[in-house]
């Protein structure tokens, strides 16, 4: 089947699904595979969920006026979402950055959604698969697609691009994350950097932070560039006002009272409201969008649980995040302040390294008490309680209570640290 036909069954179906668990009726089935499963082998089960279609690549799994047998499913779902943006009137904002994507796209969504239809990324599903299901969600009527990009090895970002074909694109910082996969910080900024050579080669427009040395480097001489900044009034300025905890920010005599803490938010605020100013949001809308945002999914949230005053911030870590959090909650007003810190992931050589820099950070910082948790805490050297395992630290708690104040709760996703909650 050529892909324009493919094309058309889908707008008979406009709901994709790769997940059986998730079958919603009438739409179609993409069987991709994985380490661990072949989709293939569920579409019976899809179609009697109420599947109108199955896309497949291994005939012997083929129904009747039901299956459509491709080469390969991934590759039929990439380039049917490519062809698919292709034919749509919506104006595509794609969105990369070491820290803060997410966070950033949600705050971005939520302004752009005040005035206009809207789509975005769900969750964090920005790979290779779940940007072309975002973008297979782009209906008729939507007038903006906000498409969030991520990324651990080169030319992943590129290719992200050539699907996405965005109009506008932000790169949210150049920070130590995927180390490993990147292979150092100048990769990082080689990787995350490859939106920009997609936005620039093809005469779109891009938005940057003029404070960030980087960005504004490497745009110096690019024309199609709307930026924000504190100080420079060349770009769109928005003032900092402060962050005790939560952040309060000032544009155009307007003071934005948010629900995120730590300074290093406040860039995720202030190109939200760029983008809001550049398309049009009136200045009320947008102040309404970024104070009624409150962060979930183990995201910087707040939470008050038997006395203490948490800050769960256990969704993901890098050495650059780590350092902000922590420089974040020292300024805090607290009586009592207590770290617990799980391994970062990814960091390849460097990993021993940055564990104990960040060791030596917290070191230096007037912390009640730190909880270093994970193989590569475990390794560093300092006087503060170390624990291999979560089963470690999971005993210590039970048998040693923490004494009530303010907690941060910091770490990598395959730490899962908010196990911690149960204990305080």
């Amino acid at each position: 089947m050529k892909l324009n036909e493919l094309h058309q069954r889908f707008l008979e179906h406009p709901t994709v699904c790769t997940d059986t668990r998730k079958i919603t009726a009438n739409c179609i089935y993409f069987a991709l595979k994985g380490p661990n499963f072949n989709g293939n082998e569920f579409t019976e089960e899809a179609l009697k969920k109420g599947a109108a279609l199955a896309v497949i690549d291994e005939p012997e799994y083929q129904v009747a006026d039901k299956t459509i047998v491709v080469e390969n499913v991934l590759q039929t779902l990439q380039d049917l979402s490519a062809y698919h943006r292709k034919q749509c009137n919506a104006q595509v904002i794609a969105l990369t950055g070491s820290n803060g994507k997410t966070t950033t796209k949600e705050l971005i969504h939520r302004v752009l959604e005040k005035k206009y239809n809207t789509v975005a990324t769900k969750g964090n599903l920005n790979n290779h698969i779940g940007v072309p299901l975002t973008l297979l969600s782009i209906k008729e009527n939507t007038e903006f697609a906000i498409i969030e990009m991520g990324a651990n090895h080169q030319k992943e970002i590129a290719f992200l691009a050539r699907i996405a074909q965005p109009d506008f694109g932000y790169i949210t910082n150049f920070g130590k994350a995927h180390l490993e996969g990147f292979g150092g910080v100048e990769g990082v900024i080689k990787g995350k950097s490859e939106l920009y050579d997609y936005l620039l080669g093809n005469g779109k427009h891009v938005f940057l932070n003029a404070d960030d040395p980087i960005q504004k480097d490497r745009l110096a001489s690019y024309i199609k560039k709307i930026g924000f900044s504190k100080k420079d009034h060349n770009y769109y300025t928005i003032s900092f006002i402060a962050a005790n905890p939560f952040i309060r920010l000032s544009f155009e005599e307007t003071v934005v009272d948010t629900k995120l803490i730590g300074t290093y938010n406040f860039t995720n605020c202030c190109i939200a409201i760029l983008i809001g100013k550049y398309f049009n949001v009136p200045t009320s809308a947008i102040k309404n969008a970024i104070e009624g945002y409150e962060p979930e999914n183990n995201r910087s949230q707040i939470i008050k649980k038997n006395g203490h005053h948490i800050i769960l911030d256990a969704y993901n870590a890098n050495p650059t995040s780590m350092k902000a959090a922590l420089e974040s909650f020292e300024t805090t007003a607290a009586p009592r302040k207590t770290l617990f810190l799980g391994d970062m992931f990814e960091l390849g050589e460097a990993a021993s390294t940055e564990h104990q820099h960040i060791a030596d950070l917290a070191k230096k910082m007037n912390f009640q008490e730190v909880f270093l948790i994970g193989h590569n805490f475990y390794g560093t050297k300092t006087d503060y309680k170390k624990f291999r395992s979560f089963e470690a630290l999971e005993e210590h708690l039970q048998n040693q209570p923490l004494p009530t104040g303010s907690i941060l709760i910091k770490g990598s996703r395959g730490m899962a640290l908010e196990r911690i909650l149960e204990y305080l």
